[in-house]
């Protein structure tokens, strides 16, 4: 029992107050921040576009580029860009349903919850490494011994956000497939609410374990390998459509084009290169619902699995 207290307050310490929760009942403390973008274009007296970004997105190392994104895309609309930061895809979904929020970067999983639920759309989809996919990164600290996802049995394990693709889904039906549960199958497991934290928690030696975003990984490794380089990636999913760019349904249609049509065309001019260079994306395309059918049918066997054994 003293070790498990001991286990969270490192947790605690080295992640964050908001970044460690056990199972499935998730304690949400609001980080969050609202931050206007500078925009040196034109203004318009309509409303802002209120843009939100998770942290489970992007390292926050990364965070310059996107604002720096969303700046540009305030100069090209010649209206104001309001930033909105959210700490986990729940609070992301509910804001565009409620037309809190106009444009989301969001995971698979939320947007496939979001497409069903309220009719969240597409807009466009980034290009990294070549593809429009990524994949679930299981990974341990390096000099772990553990040399599969099924030796992580009776270990410690951080998931990142309980809607996330790759950091719970993808392990979750990875269990399932093996008739198991993070319940059944871990010692215990938590929630870091963000891919570079749960690195951290792997490189610090917090966790046995952990499912990570391989778009993440790969920036954090090529930007700053301080804890990637103190793991090792043990398994590697099959690839899945990539972390999307979304608007919230029933958006003015002129707008969604305009959005749609800055996305398409910011790796033509030498400002948006930069840009994108930063955030290692090649460009933006359009991409189609069809590419998240994969996610649709992990989510929906492992609510069929779990459904039997209720």
């Amino acid at each position: 029992m003293a070790k498990k207290y001991l286990l969270t307050l490192i947790c605690l310490l080295v992640i964050g107050a908001s970044g460690c929760s056990r199972n499935d009942d998730v304690k949400k403390i609001n980080l969050s921040e609202k931050i206007d973008v500078k925009n040196t274009g034109k203004q318009s007296e309509k409303s802002p576009v209120r843009i939100a970004v998770g942290g489970m997105t992007t390292p926050r190392a990364g965070f310059v580029y996107y604002k720096q994104l969303l700046n540009y895309i305030g100069e090209k609309l010649g209206r104001k860009v309001e930033f909105v930061d959210r700490e986990d895809y729940a609070a992301i979904n509910n804001m565009l349903q409620n037309r809190e929020i106009d444009v989301a970067f969001v995971c698979g999983g939320p947007y496939v919850d979001g497409h069903e639920e309220f009719g969240l759309e597409l807009l466009a989809a980034p290009v990294a490494y070549g593809g429009t996919v990524y994949y679930s990164y299981i990974i341990v600290p390096k000099d772990s011994p553990v040399k599969n996802f099924k030796e992580l049995r009776g270990k410690t394990f951080a998931f990142s956000d309980p809607l996330s693709n790759s950091g719970k889904l993808i392990p979750t039906y990875m269990l399932a497939k093996m008739n198991e549960t993070p319940e059944s199958f871990f010692k215990s497991f938590y929630y870091t609410h963000a891919h570079d934290k749960s690195i951290k928690a792997v490189a610090t030696g917090v966790v046995d374990g952990a499912a990570v975003d391989s778009l993440i990984w790969e920036y954090a490794n090529h930007t700053n390998p301080e804890f990637t380089s103190k793991t090792k990636i043990i398994e590697k999913s099959s690839p899945h459509g990539i972390p999307p760019v979304v608007i919230r349904h029933g958006m003015d249609l002129e707008l969604k084009e305009r959005l749609r049509q800055i996305f398409l065309n910011a790796h033509n001019d030498k400002k948006g290169q930069e840009i994108l260079k930063g955030m290692m994306i090649e460009k933006f395309v359009p991409i189609d619902n069809k590419a998240y059918d994969s996610i649709r049918e992990m989510k929906q066997w492992v609510d069929k699995q779990t459904a039997g054994k209720k």
